[in-house]
């Protein structure tokens, strides 16, 4: 491939990434959007991160792993129970940090 080519396709590859993403803003940013879409748009991030975070916690070699064996899991509790309390991100990620370093020291 010559470096033409490679421009073309980082150009490309630019468009395709950002048009989704400033396109809605672009358009939406000059309207008021009924309560119900702002309520609605307001559990993506929530389901986004639940669905990265989930098999990371639940699966091991892609298979289920409920087991007290499972540092993910067990840490996943008192991150839980950090986020509610707190409503932090930044505590939230030090509190699973060191719950999983804590559960993985006792086991």
């Amino acid at each position: 491939m010559e470096a033409n080519e490679y421009i073309i396709l980082i150009a490309g590859m630019v468009f395709v990434t950002y048009l989704p993403r400033f396109l809605p803003l672009i358009l939406l940013s000059q309207r008021n959007l009924p309560s119900g879409i702002v309520r609605w748009l307001g559990y993506i991030p929530v389901a986004v991160l639940s669905a990265l975070l989930a098999p990371g916690i639940l699966l091991k070699n892609g298979d289920l792993f409920l087991s007290i064996e499972n540092i993910s899991l067990l840490a996943f509790f008192p991150t839980i129970f950090i986020a509610v309390k707190t409503k932090n991100i930044f505590l939230t990620v030090i509190g699973g940090f060191f719950s999983y370093l804590f559960i993985q020291i006792l086991l």
